[in-house]
């Protein structure tokens, strides 16, 4: 494989499995597509523009030996199909997981877990305003959990904080590959003038807030829409 279609086959195989079981009949996903789908479209339209805008500022950007060569915004082709196909694979494991464990376990702990991150979040992300990647990151995702807890008052966080720690497991493993971890170079790479300086292993401290924003959003929205519809 040549190394310019990396960043493609990491989203290929992120994708492939969750869209082929997206249709086991006693489980199927595919029935909730027209929630999903609009979700993951709003949710890539706000993650593209960021991106863009940080690209174009120079907080990250991407080594093009590991890209098609195809640019869209200003962006690789590759990073475009990534806020389709990773969003899609982590709705999809919510949603299976959701039938797999029957009983929320966390969601007597819900809001002491959303309220101890809000804080956290907005107080560290206040003090790093001078750093783009972790303040704009931090701010950006307490101020949403504070939406989601506070004014839309939702009663899955136990399963999404259940769904996201399972989660972390392939986050590593993508988000290692993409920063370097089996390459000679970066597939993204960040300047660490933007953001803390903390890795776990070649991934910035800020992508696991970055991740937790990017799936907490899509979820939220299908299931509001999917709970306005059931409620007509």
């Amino acid at each position: 494989m040549e190394s310019k279609y990396l960043y493609l086959c990491i989203n290929i195989f992120a994708f492939i499995i969750p869209f082929l079981c997206s249709f086991y009949p006693k489980a199927n996903f595919s029935k909730k597509w027209r929630y999903v789908i609009p979700a993951i479209l709003v949710t890539a339209i706000v993650f593209i523009a960021w991106d863009a805008l940080f690209t174009k500022l120079g907080v990250w950007g991407f080594n093009p030996d590991y890209v098609s060569g195809i640019y869209l915004l200003g962006l690789p082709l590759e990073e475009i199909l990534f806020f389709i196909c990773i969003p899609y694979a982590c709705l999809f494991t919510h949603f299976a997981l959701s039938h797999l464990v029957e009983k929320d376990h966390l969601f007597p702990h819900q809001e002491l877990i959303s309220s101890a991150l809000i804080i956290l979040l907005l107080v560290f992300g206040s003090y790093h305003l001078d750093k783009l990647y972790t303040g704009v990151t931090f701010l950006l995702t307490g101020l949403f959990l504070a939406l989601v807890m506070l004014k839309l008052r939702v009663r899955f966080m136990g399963r999404f904080y259940f769904t996201f720690g399972l989660l972390l497991v392939p986050f590593f493993i993508v988000n290692g590959i993409l920063t370097g971890a089996v390459t000679e170079e970066p597939v993204v790479w960040y300047n660490n003038a933007e953001n803390i300086g903390i890795r776990i292993f070649t991934i910035p401290l800020e992508d696991a807030v970055y991740g937790l924003l990017m799936i907490l959003m899509p979820i939220t929205i299908w299931e509001k829409a999917e709970e306005s519809t059931r409620f007509r």
